[in-house]
């Protein structure tokens, strides 16, 4: 079976190029080595374990669907796909197609994709995941972002790509316990700067990326000239809070604000689990390929359009198995839910600006799980666009990545 990983692949196959930044030799300090996945040994066992895994024949309270969790005939449905048609090796190898790097940066392992632009003038952006996310996530978007594309007003544009593995994630390797997203920032800007050798660049974040790219746009302003998200690091306002402020909300977002009222009062229960007791369902879970799957795959279920598979939409059995496959055959599932209890207090609850005048640019997707009106957008930094999509969720990437590539080429008008 083609993912849509590989139709990506096959698209870029091309040797990296030169941008209008010129190529630097990475300092010796930072050990910067190429990097290869090798996994099939371990994804073996791993589905041996999926195929011992038994669930239930029938739910216990029939006719619920997801209304408390995940489903289980999905959940059954994913189960026999990943002991079927599922390929790891195939998946590997297409992730092997891209250029996979290691650096050592204030003593952490840091993985990330680096794949330069052959175009003159090419943007540097820096793309970072959350969780249950990965660099997996920004694979559909290599190529259309390196390849010269338009901006709405007809300017040429393309970028040179940095996906970087947050500390504890895939093969970046644990932090400290009392280790931060801020820490996390620091570290990006030495990558981009020093091991890479920007003098300024672009960055992208989401999810609990969104605390690291925004505290880069916000602490290292030299450095960071232009910055774009769907999430921004402050809890969302609920809808008595924002008629209290005077803020009126269209179709769009009456629709989104129900989106988010759900996932504040029945979707949640996650969140306090690894905010408090990440060791717990990290063991639980740490030889539990199928329980894994249940426990993040489900996301991308109740966290996309409902529409996925269509549209462009790239949210399918292959794409979530990977994502979850890499968490498990990495053993990293322990030391990125462990993220959430090192920064519970990472999503502040006083809207303030960054001190900072690069652009900022802001994509919203009408199925994502938060949901933040222009109008608050505004108050946290010097924002040029806003736009909001009909189509998507929470990983725009997967979920409408034509029409997120549109919105990041955007960067191209305000970059300075």
């Amino acid at each position: 079976m083609t993912t849509s990983v590989e139709l990506s692949v096959a698209a870029l196959s091309l040797d990296p190029g030169q941008s209008d930044a010129e190529a630097h030799t990475p300092p010796i300090a930072f050990e910067v080595k190429p990097f290869t996945i090798d996994l099939s040994t371990r994804a073996t066992r791993m589905i041996s374990l999926v195929k011992a895994a038994q669930l239930p024949d029938k739910p216990a309270f029939p006719g619920l669907g997801s209304t408390f969790g995940a489903d289980l005939d999905k959940m059954k449905e994913l189960q026999s796909a990943w002991t079927t048609t599922f390929n790891w090796s195939t998946q590997q190898e297409a992730m092997n197609k891209y250029p996979h790097f290691t650096a050592i940066i204030e003593g952490l392992t840091i993985h990330y994709i680096y794949q330069k632009s052959k175009n003159h003038g090419a943007i540097p952006l820096i793309l970072i995941h959350g969780w249950p996310a990965s660099f997996l996530q920004f694979l559909p978007l290599v190529e259309p972002l390196t390849t010269m594309g338009k901006t709405s007003t007809g300017a040429s544009v393309s970028f040179d790509i940095v996906i970087p593995s947050l500390p504890g994630f895939a093969f970046s390797s644990p932090p400290p316990v009392k280790w931060t997203l801020q820490d996390t920032a620091r570290i990006f800007d030495i990558l981009m700067t020093k091991v890479l050798g920007y003098k300024t660049h672009a960055v992208f974040g989401t999810d609990f990326g969104c605390v690291v790219g925004y505290s880069m746009y916000s602490k290292f302003p030299t450095n960071v000239r232009s910055a774009s998200f769907d999430y921004i690091p402050f809890i969302a306002l609920m809808p008595d809070q924002l008629t209290a402020e005077g803020i009126v909300l269209d179709d769009y977002g009456k629709f989104a604000i129900q989106i988010l009222v759900k996932t504040a009062t029945t979707g949640i229960g996650y969140y306090y689990e690894q905010s408090t007791e990440p060791n717990t369902i990290g063991l639980a879970l740490f030889d539990n390929p199928l329980g894994q799957l249940i426990w993040m795959g489900s996301k991308y279920l109740l966290w996309s359009d409902p529409r996925a598979g269509t549209n462009g939409s790239l949210v399918n059995t292959d794409n979530i198995l990977a994502s979850i496959s890499l968490y498990f055959l990495t053993e990293s599932f322990i030391s990125a839910t462990f993220t959430y209890a090192q920064n519970a207090t990472s999503f502040g609850t006083v809207y303030t600006r960054a001190p900072t005048d690069a652009p900022m640019l802001f994509s919203s997707f009408k199925f994502n799980n938060q949901y933040w009106p222009k109008e608050i957008i505004s108050r946290v930094g010097n924002m040029v666009f806003y736009k909001e999509h009909d189509f998507g969720g929470h990983f725009p990437s997967l979920d409408n990545p034509t029409e997120f590539v549109d919105d990041l080429r955007e960067i191209r008008t305000f970059f300075k």
